[in-house]
């Protein structure tokens, strides 16, 4: 079964099936991704759907939601889920653009453990807890293996989370890290809508930012291959 595996008790490992979000096609197509469909893109073994700006109006989130296979309980801390009984299917071809997969999810939490320990009793694969801060402040971050995919919980910064009025808030997914298989190749069909690229967190390797300008619902970076260990 492609991009399947159990854990070790036996149980079927979690895995993405499609996330959706509430943006319009077209404006994928403008990046250089081929089309699913008129509602979405495949991105390596993962559903894309844009479902349109209509399902963001008013205060609807961006990232809308997930479906996910092999769950526990889809009680997520907040993480807007459902339940896929799917099978994965073969990976997608390469976009236009050099797109792959989709290297992590990231969430965000303004109480770290609380969310983890909702996922774990979910079934998700935790891998690890990062106690550094991030360059963007976030002062710690979990790692959950799903399939191809990795989820990166990220805990909100402590002004952040008394500016919002404290840490009874849920979870919430807020945005996307793709994988380039050349990613001189996927900034050169970015064109102005790509930023500039540096060196990311994981050693060896590149990424860059989406920027507004191509008006995307949530915030998409894009990062180059893996470097062997």
């Amino acid at each position: 079964m492609v991009g399947e595996r159990a854990h070790a008790d036996g149980a079927r490992a979690v895995t993405i099936d499609e996330l959706t979000l509430g943006d319009e096609p077209r404006r994928w197509r403008a990046l250089g991704f081929e089309l699913d469909g008129d509602e979405g893109v495949r991105i390596g073994t993962v559903g894309v759907r844009l479902a349109g700006d209509g399902a963001r109006a008013g205060s609807a989130p961006a990232f809308v939601g997930w479906s996910l296979r092999g769950l526990a309980s889809e009680q997520l801390d907040g993480l807007q889920t459902t339940r896929s009984s799917r099978e994965v299917g073969a990976p997608a071809a390469a976009h236009p653009n050099g797109i792959v997969a989709i290297d992590h999810v990231v969430a965000m939490t303004p109480a770290l453990d609380r969310t983890v320990a909702a996922l774990r009793d979910a079934g998700l694969d935790l891998r690890r807890i990062r106690d550094e801060p991030t360059p963007a402040g976030a002062p710690r971050q979990a790692f959950f293996r799903l399939g191809e995919v990795i989820l990166e919980v990220v805990q909100e910064p402590q002004e952040v989370v008394a500016r919002a009025g404290g840490d009874a808030r849920p979870a919430r997914l807020w945005g996307l890290a793709l994988l380039s298989g050349d990613l001189d190749r996927t900034v050169g069909a970015l064109g102005a809508n790509a930023g500039e690229p540096r060196a990311a967190v994981q050693p060896g390797r590149r990424i860059v930012t989406v920027r507004r300008s191509a008006g995307l619902a949530v915030p998409v970076a894009v990062m180059s291959a893996r470097v062997a260990a």
